[in-house]
């Protein structure tokens, strides 16, 4: 990466200062704070949603003045974080990808209104929140038939993505995941309904692909940053995140301005430009750690700041302690309140979360050794020090080499009791493989990136990977401040490494892909570092003809592949129309109707779609009772008693087919939608370049008293 320094100011320019306000360094101060700036608003309002949202007041009159506050907070922060000088040509270049990128998105989101992906889930807990105003979501006893309806075995508030808690005399509703990115998109909804929380994805996707273009262009210098924001926003997997109500949206900004702020931090830590570390350390800490209100993946990014702050520690770099300690309290300020709101999905992930943990404190004591000992004044040997560097770079490539070759020695598998097992099983036997479900595919993890960047972008990310761990070792062993990079690499390489190790996702493909949110710019910045250094060698070695050759080839070893792999997808419009259908279903209810659901994709999909966007009272029915005919009747029977007795209406609904609705005696049923959409594949072995069709029926009925 970059080696030089230019000069870089640490604060807002004075207004009277003319010269340093034109050219170059205006155009650096001012992406520098939109980047870094934005991303705290995000992480500032995601966590005073999950305070405002605990004690029922994310409500507009309150939270659009909070959030007001906020953002002259975060601007306020923002200012302070140092910048470096950006051409005026490279800033435009940022800010047109970025803009296209957003337009892109935007006009080919998807529609994904039903829970059937995370997507869905995010999108109704959203709903929820704007109408709501709280969470956990409190629910009437009396709007469901009263609390013995919800003491019947078998009927219950709970769906997929939404647990069922409380008590039936006071139950609740507690969704899943964290609340930061639904507390967003609810805002979206606030101000323009689906249509501004359907394109609120792709204004962030334009964030991240700015963000990761001025990292870029401060790791591998102005010229590369354009390709770093080009090659990110053709990158398949991040365009379809992109497209729907994903965390990653969200999350991804936050993380790449986290980075940005660390790299001026560690580029001012010296004592002339105290001041400023701090304040680009004070930002990082609050970004990287608060980012796990967002998004609980972000605990990795944390522990793997440690490390970071451990060696900065030990070169009594100027920012160091400012770092530990922000990041330290912003994760556990976000944790702590996405445990008080989601504590059912924490628990649901404890098999993930608890070995992550458990590497946290490995790490933390580690570097804690590491600094201890450094104060104590233990040293390397002198054999450590003349191959440390050597055998740094060494293990980088035998890493590699090893995630590459898992697939010709490695099964990975889980349980087949899992629940994701047996959705493998039946994915593998609709595709005509070997069935067994205990597989994770967890060893094709570097053949699902291969897949969207090509093998070249690889390989070449590996070799600068190696070079960079040869030039941090060096500079440790002579004693040298470590660069700058230091810290985004360990954390951007770092995450790569164990996302690839154990992805962690039902691997059905492009839906996994959003696993590789984080290694794919990582993967892209890397390959166009290899081109400011080709670029560099042949503009000293070679005749100008050539070294545009070797720049043009370098970008094209990353864009050819990934351009090409992604054209497929140009204008795939996921579940257009799934809006209108959901639509259509509420116009058949109506103020003081509890509904039913009455087969397993009702069940799966309908529940909190009816009870937030619908608005209406709903049940659902564990697959127990739905096997058990005398049984369902009998609760039914019930329930329609109860629902009568309240003044309301039972309705059912189906959504497999009418089986279950005549299995109960009902002689007729209305259509509440009937259409077929489109929707991605689920592949498992190979990379998907098209959609296929879903259909989306749903039929409604009225059980006799």
């Amino acid at each position: 990466m970059s080696s030089r320094a230019p000069r870089s100011y640490p604060y807002t320019p004075d207004v009277g200062d003319l010269p340093l306000l034109r050219g170059e360094a205006w155009s650096g101060w001012v992406v520098t704070r939109t980047v870094v700036g934005a991303a705290l608003w995000l992480v500032l309002g995601a966590l005073a949603a999950a305070v405002l949202a605990l004690v029922g007041l994310w409500q507009p009159w309150v939270a659009l003045p909070v959030l007001a506050v906020l953002g002259a907070v975060a601007s306020r922060l923002a200012g302070r974080v140092p910048v470096r000088p950006l051409p005026v040509w490279s800033a435009i270049a940022l800010v047109l990808l970025a803009v296209g990128s957003t337009v892109w998105a935007g006009t080919t989101h998807s529609e994904q209104v039903l829970p059937r992906r995370d997507s869905g889930s995010y999108l109704q807990s959203a709903i929820e929140l704007a109408s709501g105003h709280t969470r956990p979501i409190s629910i009437s006893a009396d709007s469901v038939g009263g609390p013995d309806v919800l003491a019947i075995d078998g009927v219950t508030l709970a769906s997929p993505a939404f647990f069922a808690t409380g008590t039936p005399q006071d139950p609740t509703i507690q969704p899943q995941f964290p609340p930061g990115t639904a507390a967003w998109y609810s805002v979206a909804w606030w101000v323009g309904g689906a249509t501004a929380t359907f394109w609120a994805p792709a204004v962030l996707w334009g964030l991240a692909v700015l963000s990761i273009g001025l990292l870029g262009s401060l790791l591998t210098g102005p010229r590369w940053g354009p390709l770093a924001a080009l090659g990110t926003a053709l990158v398949f997997p991040l365009v379809h995140v992109a497209r729907s109500t994903y965390s990653e949206p969200v999350a991804l900004p936050v993380l790449a301005a986290g980075l940005v702020a660390l790299v001026m931090a560690a580029r001012h830590a010296t004592v002339a430009q105290e001041v400023g570390a701090r304040a680009g350390a004070l930002a990082a800490g609050i970004l990287l750690g608060g980012a796990i209100v967002i998004r609980v993946d972000a605990l990795r990014e944390v522990i793997l700041v440690v490390p970071v702050v451990a060696l900065a520690l030990v070169q009594r770099r100027a920012h160091a302690k400012i770092l530990g300690v922000t990041t330290g309290v912003s994760a556990a300020v976000a944790l702590g309140l996405t445990w008080l709101t989601s504590s059912e999905y924490l628990g649901s992930i404890a098999g993930s979360l608890l070995p992550l943990a458990a590497l946290g404190v490995v790490v933390l004591v580690v570097s804690a050794v590491v600094v201890a000992g450094a104060r104590r004044g233990w040293a390397l040997g002198t054999l450590v020090r003349a191959w440390l560097p050597r055998l740094l770079a060494t293990g980088f490539v035998l890493l590699g080499v090893f995630l590459a070759s898992r697939p010709l020695w490695q099964v990975v598998r889980q349980s087949a009791a899992d629940s994701g097992a047996r959705v493998v099983a039946g994915l593998q036997s609709r595709q005509g493989l070997p069935v067994d479900g205990g597989r994770t595919y967890d060893e094709q993890s570097l053949v699902w990136m291969a897949w969207w960047v090509g093998p070249v972008a690889l390989v070449l990310a590996l070799v600068a990977v190696a070079v960079l761990a040869h030039r941090a070792a060096s500079a440790w062993v002579d004693g040298r401040d470590l660069p700058a990079w230091v810290g985004p690499g360990v954390v951007a390489v770092g995450s790569t490494l164990l996302t690839l190790y154990r992805p962690g996702i039902t691997p059905d493909h492009p839906w996994a892909d959003r696993r590789l949110v984080i290694a794919l710019p990582t993967v892209v910045i890397l390959v166009a570092a290899c081109a400011a250094v080709a670029s560099r060698w042949s503009t000293r070695r070679l005749p100008y003809a050539v070294n545009v050759a070797v720049s043009i080839a370098a970008a094209a070893a990353l864009l050819v592949p990934t351009a090409l792999a992604t054209r497929p997808h140009l204008d795939e419009r996921v579940e257009r129309g799934e809006l209108a259908a959901v639509d259509s279903v509420c116009g058949q209810l109506r103020a003081g109707d509890v509904v039913l659901m009455a087969d397993a994709r009702a069940a799966n999909e309908w529940p909190q779609v009816v009870r937030g966007y619908c608005g209406v009272a709903a049940l659902s029915t564990t697959t127990a009772l739905r096997q058990d005919p005398a049984r369902m009747a009998r609760a039914v029977t019930q329930i329609t008693k109860a629902v009568d007795a309240g003044g309301g209406r039972l309705v059912l609904l189906a959504a497999d087919s009418t089986k279950a609705l005549t299995d109960l005696g009902l002689d007729t049923a209305v259509v509440g939608a009937d259409t077929t959409v489109q929707e991605d594949a689920r592949l498992l072995e190979r990379r998907p370049d098209g959609l296929v069709p879903l259909p989306v029926q749903v039929w409604l009925g009225t059980p006799k008293p």
